[in-house]
């Protein structure tokens, strides 16, 4: 980004030296943990994963700022990765986390909190019937390996979080060179992820909907609306 910024300005996610945000995974990973607390309140009466087992599927740049989040908080942290390195750095860093051998061992644990922050598509049927977690959230993208899955979880009495929603904290951090970067803004941005999940898990069950139905409805009228407020500068 910094070499076609070169070219032209329209341009975020440089690096710190070119004057932009830097490594987007920060923000990513503390608004995954903002999102996480909030569900934590919706299923456990207090906004926090103290004392609660948290499995993370991927510890690369995100995942690995999400277990420092969550053993700062207090939770007892389970990752995996297919990169052994990853899962030696992190556990290097944080002693008492444990590590499983795979995805499909550590969603076969107990958990109560489950955060895919690898691949897409991680939510499939077959881990859907075998999760014990009553709570899904993590920083992977399109984690609903097809439609329908959301109806599933909530089925099965496991809050998601919708992906897009959780996760948006480094596209905020990336956002924020626009005005001139400072962190400290980006991340208060980033720390509003809590009230805007919060809100989505409000809409669900006031629409008697999934939290992905209820995110996508949201977004929708957003996007109308801003559409309609377009429409009215340009003419």
């Amino acid at each position: 980004m910094d070499h076609i910024a070169r070219e032209c300005s329209y341009v975020t996610g440089r690096t710190v030296a070119h004057g932009g945000a830097g490594d987007s995974s920060v923000l990513t990973a503390y608004g995954v943990f903002q999102g996480m607390r909030a569900a934590a309140e919706r299923v456990w009466g207090a906004p926090t994963l103290h004392g609660r087992t948290v499995g993370v599927a991927g510890v690369g740049k995100v995942g690995r700022h999400l277990v420092r989040h969550l053993v700062e908080d207090g939770a007892t942290v389970v990752v995996t990765d297919v990169d052994q390195a990853a899962v030696a750095a992190v556990q290097a860093e944080h002693v008492d986390v444990r590590s499983v051998a795979d995805a499909d061992a550590l969603v076969a644990s107990g958990l109560d909190v489950y955060a895919p922050c690898a691949l897409g598509g991680a939510l499939t049927d077959e881990v859907v019937g075998q999760l014990s977690a009553k709570i899904v959230c993590g920083a992977a993208n399109n984690q609903l390996a097809h439609e329908g899955i959301e109806k599933q979880l909530q089925d099965r009495g496991v809050l998601y979080a919708p992906d897009y929603m959780v996760n948006a904290g480094g596209l905020i951090q990336v956002a924020d060179e626009l005005e001139g970067f400072s962190f400290e803004r980006a991340r208060q941005r980033a720390e509003k992820i809590f009230d805007t999940t919060a809100r989505v898990f409000d809409l669900a069950e006031a629409d008697g909907v999934p939290p992905a139905v209820a995110a996508d409805r949201l977004a929708e009228r957003r996007m109308t609306e801003v559409g309609r407020l377009r429409g009215i500068w340009l003419g």
